[in-house]
């Protein structure tokens, strides 16, 4: 099985195609991965070669339901999944590989990937893609933020926990980051918030803007980087560190010389990274098939909490292709957390008492959650708007952009929350607990 690349929509019509590419600038139109390299973007310039800020010119938040996607038709829609070749994509990924979407009378064409954010985005705000997984934090930028306006629904979690700060060896703490450069793979996502967190635990001051003066001793210059470049930037010296989602801090580890300094895991328990998104349209004219999407994510995710080393197989370049990884970094991603003394040692895992995995699975969105994120993102650092943050009501957000019935009748319909081993009482209202 091959994956369909991004730059190949064969199944889209080509007056959508066009009209999503002259959304992006026409003829002037770059793949952001061929541009945004080690040397970061800002969000200016990410905006601009994403094609973001021409969509959000264009009006097409609001508008992109005329160019597919939305599930206008007489029948229920294809599931058209657009996905980034990380971990956190492996629910999506395994309910197509694994057919959990077919058995619930889902036709799930084959997943396209996509090398970056921006281009993921792009394709879902056109219409290319009907479901995806987008960056908890993005989504919030995308709904309320001024400049696109996007009607997006959080219909699930994809995952929980994921993600670490992977750094060059003679880092030992967060303090050691001083001076140094720092890459995230987006600003508005829980990368971000939780390294600026760290950051500030430690006495240093975030900065977005790398075009002004030498980094002083207690700032830290961020950059956005692409996931699948920070490994390279890493190996060469040109960052001291960077915060995304596996499998490349396994990468990191095993092939670019690099150790985890912190589990994101272990700052925010159980804290989501990456959300299952529809449109808002989508979710209200096709309620059954959403149900249906999700009753096929919940047997994907329990599938994975039960047999990780063999996702790990399926999922690689070894097995059906969909992520390009071999198994090995995947597998490493999958299982490789508490047991393993050195993470321990080093101070990578220090609430091991909170009982996660280096990834874990859980497809119920907790409101306290967003509640809590809309709260942290008003402290975080970006380049570019971030005004709207200071008129959202975290508990008015929890409420309008998630849409809870889909993923709570699919999760109820496999046997509710202890399923995942979450008690009842605990499986769809929690206190958010953050702790350096």
């Amino acid at each position: 099985m091959t994956h369909h690349d991004h730059t190949d929509h064969d199944d889209v019509d080509p007056d959508v195609a066009e009209s999503a590419r002259e959304l992006v600038g026409g003829a002037g139109w770059r793949n952001p991965s061929e541009t945004a390299r080690t040397d970061g973007l800002s969000r200016r310039e990410f905006m601009k070669e994403s094609g973001l800020a021409s969509l959000a010119a264009a009006g097409v938040g609001s508008a992109a339901g005329c160019l597919g996607g939305g599930g206008g038709g007489d029948g229920p829609p294809t599931a058209e999944i657009g996905y980034l070749p990380i971990t956190d994509s492996a629910p999506l990924l395994t309910g197509y590989a694994n057919d959990h979407f077919a058995d619930h009378g889902v036709d799930a064409a084959e997943p396209t990937l996509f090398r970056g954010w921006s281009d993921l985005a792009e394709a879902f705000l056109s219409g290319a893609v009907n479901v995806a997984h987008f960056l908890m934090p993005m989504t919030v930028w995308m709904r309320y933020g001024d400049e696109l306006d996007a009607n997006v629904r959080v219909v699930a979690w994809d995952h929980t926990d994921g993600s670490a700060l992977t750094v060059q060896q003679e880092i030992d703490e967060w303090a050691d980051l001083g001076g140094g450069t720092v890459a995230v793979p987006f600003w508005y996502s829980i990368h971000n918030v939780i390294l600026q967190l760290g950051l500030r635990e430690a006495g240093l001051t975030p900065r977005t803007d790398s075009s002004a003066d030498e980094v002083a001793d207690d700032e830290v210059n961020l950059v956005v980087t692409p996931p699948p470049d920070m490994p390279a930037a890493l190996e060469n010296g040109s960052i001291e560190g960077y915060i995304v989602a596996e499998p490349f801090n396994a990468i990191g580890e095993l092939d670019a010389g690099g150790k985890i300094l912190r589990f994101t895991g272990d700052v925010w328990r159980q804290h989501a990274c990456c959300v299952v998104v529809m449109r808002e349209e989508l979710v209200e004219s096709q309620p059954e098939w959403t149900t249906d999407v999700m009753s096929g994510l919940v047997d994907a995710q329990q599938y994975l909490r039960g047999n990780r080393s063999e996702a790990a197989r399926l999922l690689s370049s070894e097995g059906s292709g969909l992520l390009p990884q071999g198994p090995e970094p995947i597998d490493r991603a999958l299982t490789h957390y508490d047991e393993h003394e050195p993470y321990l040692e080093s101070g990578a895992i220090q609430n091991q008492e909170w009982d996660v995995d280096r990834i874990g699975f859980y497809p119920y969105p907790y409101p306290s959650y967003t509640e809590e994120l809309v709260r942290r993102m008003r402290e975080t650092r970006v380049e570019g708007e971030d005004a709207f943050l200071d008129d959202l009501e975290p508990a008015e957000v929890a409420d309008d952009l998630v849409a809870y019935d889909p993923v709570r009748t699919a999760l109820e319909a496999a046997g509710g929350p202890p399923a995942f081993d979450v008690p009842e009482d605990d499986g769809y209202e929690r206190q958010e607990t953050i702790r350096f």
